[in-house]
């Protein structure tokens, strides 16, 4: 299932992760509660459904999954590790592994920071380290867990 992070309903889902409350999503937009209900109902299986077939595709054996947040915690069964699923208004799904990188000298140094910390940003964390994507991402996900 594709997930498109540009329609109505993904703005909803994604005003409603940061706190907005249905009645003011409503308001804001002019329209009933109900319908924003009806469409984060809709929304929620969407990104469940999408979070749930990248885990399948992925052979990440699903712990725990919260549609509401965007995030599935699961454990890689190949590569026998520790992996999250998440949803990024700016990044779309995706998909990370716990790994000790050798980030300094990897071509994805500064695409791993600015993903970390786009995504801590959506959710309202704020992080310490953020020199070091492995540990930023040790960070983030604990907090992000600790949420859900």
């Amino acid at each position: 299932m594709q997930l498109t992070t540009n329609d109505k309903q993904f703005g909803f889902w994604t005003l409603r992760r940061s706190g907005v409350p249905n009645i003011a999503i409503a308001n804001k937009l002019g329209i009933s509660r109900q319908a924003v209900s009806r469409a984060l109902i809709l929304m929620d299986e969407k990104i469940g459904s999408t979070m749930s077939e990248m885990a399948q595709s992925n052979q990440i054996a699903i712990e725990k999954i919260n549609p509401e947040r965007g995030v599935l915690i699961g454990r890689s069964i190949p590569f026998k590790t520790a992996a999250i699923i998440f949803v990024s208004e700016k990044h779309g799904v995706q998909v990370w592994y716990e790994h000790d990188g050798d980030c300094g000298s990897c071509q994805r140094y500064t695409g791993c920071i600015e993903l970390l910390w786009d995504y801590a940003q959506e959710l309202g964390i704020r992080l310490e380290n953020t020199a070091d994507p492995t540990k930023m991402a040790e960070e983030l996900f604990e907090k992000v867990k600790a949420m859900i």
